[in-house]
This record gives structure tokens, C-alpha cells and sequence, in this order.
């Protein structure tokens, strides 16, 4: 019945699942019905995901007792009291344990309903139905869920798996291009950090994904869902290899609550991240002045920026990382790179050269 739709398996022993890739999953009744094991379901979807994708999400629901609560859209609603909502849905509607959690929507969505199902009851069930380009390649996968706390972002929160991912590519028709490229960003990060090859491939269709290009958008999605699952399976909570998935977010997360959650897309902050750890790798010694600049081209040609915000200064960036969920013994772990494909987690770095490199980003670099 799902021989349409191309699949790639988490490996995670007993919770194992599939994500699904494909056109019009949406709407496809079997896929929900194989992977929600009880009657009830709450979908949690936002104010802009709702109007689009709600009514055909529940009529494909039309079997399971189900409700749903609309969160408002945007990171700077990302919080512990917008959060509570989906408990007040619960608890009003009565839901037990054996309920499904859906998340029907792009990252922040799939954070916070997975946070909710880690902890509603003491866990229950959950899927995830990403709407947005980032959110199929990354947030949806592997686990990490939860909510921004003011002084750092997704400082709250557990690991807690879905029981399916269920990408329905039709559902970026829909996506704004500067969400749309936000997505990008990580797309390129699972080049960088173990998929040479891949990068390759994206410098030579970098204009397709643009145009969204369904066979280039499910080979792209496909591949970057591989990428992440292949690491998962080895580090589930992030307790070594995993943090190479973190390539530039370090840096982003600090743009971002710099910033003010929501004035930089997470995508945009991470680009510009990854920009700012090739340089410090280039400063470094470890890459190429050649290859950071096929770095800079391929975030520029996705439209994204190669450059944090200029009103950030060195010790804006030293006081948020310093919180950064990879700061240990008080020092701060980076995702360097060595070469194209090749990342590092590290804090074995001069930290002049990191002075240095934040403080070359105030001036003209």
C-alpha cells in the first residue's frame, strides 16, 4: 500500500520508525491508521498550517476520535505558557494515555507537540507531519524536542522519538521562499559535515532545488533524512557524534536570541553560522581559503546569509554560547570543519583565533 512512497528507516532498536516521503501523504488514511495505535488523536498545527492543511489532515482522521489546538506561528511563541495550551486540549478533552499527538506543522510545531507528548501522562504517542522544508530534513527527525527559554533557545526539553515522519512534499507549494530557503541551510549542513559527495551534488543543483523540482526535492529531502538517521542511530542523545549536527547552530543559536527569537529564521542564523565556523576552521589552518569560498557561494546562491548580524559583537556571541548546550567543564565545544565533508566537535581551539574571528565580522571581512 506504501509502495509509492519512498521510506528511510531511524534505526533505533524498539524505537525504530519510518520516515515517509512523497506527494499527497497528507491525506492518506492508511499511513495514520498503520502508525496510531489508539482511538484518539490531538493534532497541534499553528494559525498559518491550519488554514491549509488542517481540514484534509482530519478528514484523513475521520476514523479516530480526534481534536486539535492552533498555536500561534513564529519561534517567539516557542515558550513554556503557549505550550500549555495543548495540556489544556488534553485535559478538556480527556484524553489518556493512549492518545497520538500530531504535529502538523514546521519546527516549532513538531518541538513543542513532541514536548508535550514526552511529558503529557508521562509519555504517550506521537507523529510528525512537517510542513516546511527545514523541518522535513531536520527537526522532525530524530527526536529532540521542546521550548525556548529567553536566556537560550530549546534549553527545555527532552529526546523523545515519534512513531513516524510523514513528509508530504506538496505541503512547500505552499512555503514562502524565505522559509523555503531557510531549509536549504540544513540541506547543505549534511554535506558539509559528512557528505562530500553530496555537497558536490548541490553545487550542481542548487538552481533545481529552487525551482523545487519534485525529483531534485526528493532526492535532496531523501538524502538529508539518510544523512541525520545514519548519526541518530549512533548517538541517539547526543552524547558524542551527534553534535556534528549542530554545524553552525552554535553560532545561530546565539543570532538568534541576540536577535530576538523570530527576527532571524533559524535557517538564516545557521547559514550564517556555518559561514562563520568554516572561517574559524580556515583561520584555523584546518580548511582551504578555496573551499570556504565554495561554502559562501552555495549559501549565497541558496539565497541565505554568509554573515551575522553587524550590530552583534564578539562579546554578544562569547556571553549566549556560553550557555549553549555544548559548553562543557565551562568550555565551549565547537562543530569545526577539516575539510568539505569532513566535521569536527571541539573545543581544542585558540580561543584568540575565535576572538579574532568574531571580532573580524564587526568590520569589513
Amino acid at each position: 500500500m506504501l509502495s509509492d512512497i519512498h521510506s528511510v528507516q531511524v534505526e533505533l532498536g524498539d524505537r525504530s520508525y519510518p520516515i515517509y516521503i512523497g506527494s499527497g501523504l497528507l491525506s492518506r488514511g492508511d499511513i495514520y491508521r498503520e502508525h496510531i495505535p489508539a482511538n484518539q488523536v490531538l493534532v497541534v498545527t499553528n494559525d498559518m498550517v491550519a488554514p491549509l492543511y488542517l481540514d484534509q489532515v482530519l478528514k484523513a482522521l475521520a476514523k479516530f476520535r480526534h481534536a486539535s489546538v492552533i498555536l500561534p506561528d513564529g519561534e517567539q511563541n516557542k515558550t513554556l505558557g503557549v505550550w500549555n495550551l495543548i495540556f489544556d486540549t488534553l485535559m478538556k478533552e480527556r484524553f489518556n494515555r493512549q492518545c497520538t499527538i500530531l504535529a502538523l506543522g514546521g519546527g516549532v510545531v513538531g518541538d513543542m507537540a513532541g514536548f508535550a507528548a514526552a511529558c503529557y501522562q508521562r509519555g504517550v504517542n506521537f507523529v510528525q507531519a512537517p510542513t516546511t522544508l527545514l523541518s522535513q530534513v531536520d527537526s522532525s527527525v530524530g527526536g529532540k524536542t521542546g521550548v525556548n527559554h529567553p536566556a537560550g533557545k530549546n534549553m527545555i526539553g527532552a529526546f523523545y522519538q515519534p512513531r513516524c515522519v510523514i513528509i508530504d512534499i506538496q505541503s512547500l507549494d505552499t512555503l514562502e521562499d524565505r522559509q523555503y530557503s531557510a531549509g536549504l541551510a540544513e540541506i547543505i549542513k549534511y554535506g558539509l559535515i559528512n557528505d562530500g559527495e553530496f555537497f558536490c551534488w548541490l553545487e550542481g543543483n542548487m538552481e533545481r532545488l529552487l525551482d523545487r523540482d519534485r525529483e531534485a526535492l526528493v532526492y535532496a529531502i531523501d538524502r538529508s533524512c539518510r544523512d541525520k538517521a545514519s548519526v541518530v542511530a549512533l548517538d541517539e542523545t547526543e552524547q558524542g557524534k551527534r553534535a556534528l549536527l549542530n554545524l553552525g547552530h552554535t553560532f545561530g543559536h546565539a543570532i538568534e536570541t541576540g536577535m530576538g527569537y523570530g527576527e532571524w529564521l533559524h535557517g538564516e542564523a545557521v547559514a550564517a553560522g556555518i559561514c562563520m565556523a568554516g572561517e574559524l576552521s580556515r583561520r584555523l589552518g584546518w580548511l582551504g581559503e578555496a573551499e570556504q569560498k565554495r561554502i559562501i557561494a552555495l549559501i549565497q546562491r541558496a539565497c541565505l546569509p554568509t554573515t551575522p548580524p553587524r550590530q552583534m559583537r564578539r562579546t554578544d556571541f562569547l556571553s549566549l554560547m556560553g550557555i549553549d548546550k555544548k559548553v562543557q567543564n565551562g568550555r565551549i565545544r565547537l562543530v569545526l570543519m577539516r575539510s568539505l565533508g569532513d566535521a569536527v566537535v571541539t573545543d581544542d581551539f585558540d580561543p584568540q583565533a575565535l576572538n579574532s574571528m568574531l571580532d573580524g565580522y564587526g568590520r569589513a571581512l
